[in-house]
């Protein structure tokens, strides 16, 4: 059975358009312009920035009285609500499943926020189990986070796919073990000239489809 490890935030899941619907809700309980929405989404950098930085920047912006924690924990909890799981790429995990594939979700980030939103989408009903790196001690491009992965399933990472939106994190770090990639492109050109992705799809169905595809040639 071959292995399939897939990214979850902005792969699986649009964890940018979810951040950005409960920005607007944060917004528009403390009655602030949602035209602002843009600047707190360009702040998050696609979730790189940390939780507590985010807010602190969202208060001394609005002079909100609130804590840094409870902005951050508004903030994770928007990622979590909104967040969606479309009818194709869960369509595609699980034809994934029923042919031999084995579906593993390889993400870094905390624990909790990462399950949550695992569960909050159905994903833990489809694939075969999850690595997230504050739990492995490991993140992503680093190799072992994928050896991780590929331990929990008791599988090899010969014949093994890694499915992601990060250049470096996802593309390289898969690259580096000899692993065949899928980037998801999401609208941009691909940034490196020294390496690239086995394949570059627009949306996670596309991706698992392309893998199942070339498995059935």
């Amino acid at each position: 059975m071959p292995l399939l490890l897939i990214d979850l935030d902005d792969t699986l899941i649009d964890r940018t358009a979810a951040f950005r619907l409960g920005v607007l809700d944060l917004l528009a309980r403390h009655e602030l312009p949602a035209g602002e929405v843009d600047w707190v989404v360009a702040l998050d950098a696609e979730g790189e920035t940390p939780r507590n930085a985010v807010a602190a920047a969202v208060i001394e912006r609005f002079g909100l009285t609130l804590s840094v924690a409870t902005i951050a924990e508004s903030l994770r909890h928007g990622v979590v609500e909104h967040a969606s799981l479309d009818d194709a790429t869960a369509h595609a995990l699980e034809e994934a499943g029923n042919t031999g594939w084995v579906p593993v979700i390889v993400t870094n980030g905390t624990t909790r926020q990462q399950e949550a939103k695992i569960t909050a989408v159905g994903l833990d009903e489809i694939v075969a189990g999850w690595v997230i790196s504050e739990a492995a001690g490991f993140a992503k491009p680093d190799r072992e986070i994928f050896r991780i992965a590929a331990r929990l399933v008791d599988l090899s990472l010969s014949d093994a796919w890694m499915l992601g939106d990060n250049p470096e994190k996802d593309i390289a770090g898969a690259t580096a073990l000899g692993i065949r990639t899928v980037w998801l492109a999401r609208g941009r050109h691909w940034p490196h000239a020294t390496f690239g992705p086995s394949f570059v799809a627009d949306g996670p169905a596309e991706a698992i489809e392309h893998v199942l595809r070339g498995s059935r040639a």
